[in-house]
């Protein structure tokens, strides 16, 4: 008999083939995919962020982890669709104009939508107008951008700019992450926070979105 407990450990383990196995046969025992998302794959994707976020685990277990969520959402997903499941939230992310790193705002989106929320990842070198343009299609309540490299935190500077000039500040909340970014940073720019990490910007986005 399939378990939500077991599910969690294939997620932890990073086992691709058994996360989906497991969803399957959670699905023909009849539980709803709503419930799935929350006790199987959000509550493991938790504990993956608290051992990152106290220092238990790594970067590469926390990626392996979210992949193997995303193999079990690959599953459940078109079942949402059909049951008329709303996302938690719309987040419209990417790495800032100038950065072509990637892999951590990656881990953070998938967690992201492991959480429920809905993700549209612009990926990376995003300038300032497509994140207006995309915020503006989609209509999303958060902005979340990254960098890796110092010299390219001008452009997170620029798209708080961009975001006053198309009316959109204090109507979206703004997420900054990445190495060289802090919570002053955060401030003097008028974003909302940091996320200092992939479980940070997790608990972040929830506080945001109730």
């Amino acid at each position: 008999m399939a378990s939500y407990e077991e599910l969690g450990t294939f997620i932890q383990e990073g086992n691709f083939a058994e996360t989906q196995n497991q969803v399957r046969a959670l699905l023909a025992e009849g539980k709803s995919p709503g419930e799935l998302i929350q006790k199987g794959i959000i509550e493991a994707l938790d504990i993956v962020g608290k051992r990152f976020s106290e220092g238990d685990c790594y970067i590469p277990e926390m990626l392996v982890s979210a992949k193997a969520s995303q193999k079990g959402l690959e599953i459940v997903k078109p079942l949402l669709v059909q049951s008329g499941f709303q996302p938690r939230g719309k987040i419209v992310m990417g790495t800032v104009k100038g950065d072509l790193h990637d892999i951590g705002k990656n881990i953070v989106a998938m967690m992201l939508e492991g959480a429920g929320f809905r993700v549209i990842d612009l990926g990376y070198d995003v300038p300032p107008e497509k994140f207006i343009e995309t915020l503006k299609a989609e209509k999303a309540q958060i902005l979340a951008m990254s960098c890796l490299i110092t010299t390219t935190m001008i452009s997170m500077r620029n798209t708080m700019d961009a975001l006053k000039e198309a009316g959109l500040f204090g109507k979206v909340k703004v997420m900054i992450g990445g190495p060289p970014t802090t919570g002053d940073f955060a401030k003097k720019i008028g974003a909302d926070f940091r996320g200092k990490d992939a479980y940070d910007a997790v608990e972040e986005a929830r506080r945001s979105i109730p």
